[in-house]
């Protein structure tokens, strides 16, 4: 028996905006409206809190730290708000991650960049992008 290993793509440039693509599986289609930044709302955590020196169970304006931080299982993919359209329903507005792509590491810097430069408003657009 032989394994099939697939391998991921690698992102350099962004999709772009009005585009129409299909899902991996092929079971819907979806609109691109822009790339976002999949963030995790600490204030949704449940107590205790999360943070390295807690004791006991605080209450959540105790937290330290940054309220949205980027979503570690979604850093190194794209996401994107899209508008899902399937046959015979209403197109319905979400964000996608497409964990089957990867960034190449330029991209990701780009995409979740911590750096000073990066909030430069000519920062808006990726070189790579159309």
């Amino acid at each position: 028996m032989s394994s099939v290993t697939r391998e991921r793509k690698n992102v350099d440039a962004l999709m772009a905006h009005g585009t129409i693509h299909p899902s991996e599986g092929g079971q819907y289609s979806f609109r691109v409206i822009g790339p976002c930044c999949r963030l995790f709302d600490r204030e949704e955590l449940p107590w205790p809190c999360s943070r390295l020196a807690w004791k006991s169970k605080e209450p959540s304006w105790r937290r330290i730290g940054s309220r949205f931080v980027a979503d570690m299982a979604a850093r190194r993919c794209p996401s994107y708000s899209v508008e899902i359209l399937q046959p015979g329903y209403k197109p319905t507005k979400t964000v996608l991650t497409l964990f089957s792509c990867r960034f190449s590491s330029e991209m990701q810097e780009w995409w979740y960049s911590r750096h000073p430069n990066s909030k430069k408003d000519s920062n808006t657009f990726h070189k790579g992008s159309k």
